[in-house]
């Protein structure tokens, strides 16, 4: 019997970037979250700046999501999202997410989307988190951020939040 190559190998569940993931054929056709990944990611995830969950076929990377804690000011947001909150309300930025050229099409972005929020809202019900941002890098991410119940903010239409209590809503409680 034949090798089988990781093309063909089915999808491993999202799981934390380590050293045995291969990044080099990673090409997602945004040249910036490509690079980031390859480039970037390791040493925020060592320095603790953020965290990395990928997508694999064997060890190789075909998506990726990663997370870092933020804040934001209560003057850019509306009055749902700063009611009795705290300035600046503690938020998880989601800082990338991408899916290799080769398997976007199938619903990869939205189930890693999925995966990102449910560990959010893990991490919501042990320390204050009101709100998830995003910053699309263009027209059509920010697109799918809308498609998934995120809403632009005041500042700038490419950054995009959503309520921990809409996403929890939104997920079946969980």
């Amino acid at each position: 019997m034949g090798q089988v190559s990781e093309a063909s190998e089915p999808l491993r569940a999202p799981e934390r970037l380590n050293d045995s993931h291969h990044l080099d054929a990673f090409a997602s056709g945004a040249p910036t979250l490509d690079a980031w990944l390859k480039r970037k990611a390791h040493a925020n995830q060592v320095s603790g700046a953020s965290r990395t969950y990928v997508l694999c076929r064997g060890t190789a990377v075909v998506g990726f999501y990663a997370l870092a804690a933020g804040s934001i000011q209560h003057e850019h947001l509306p009055r749902k999202l700063k009611q009795n909150m705290p300035d600046p309300i503690p938020v998880i930025v989601l800082g990338r997410l991408a899916i290799d050229a080769t398997e976007q099409g199938h619903g990869l972005g939205r189930a890693m989307l999925r995966d990102a929020l449910l560990r959010i809202t893990a991490a919501a019900d042990e320390v204050g988190i009101a709100a998830v941002l995003v910053h699309a890098l263009n027209d059509r991410a920010r697109d799918f951020y809308l498609s998934c119940g995120f809403s632009e903010i005041a500042i700038d239409p490419m950054t995009l939040i959503a309520r921990i209590a809409d996403i929890k809503a939104a997920l079946g409680g969980n």
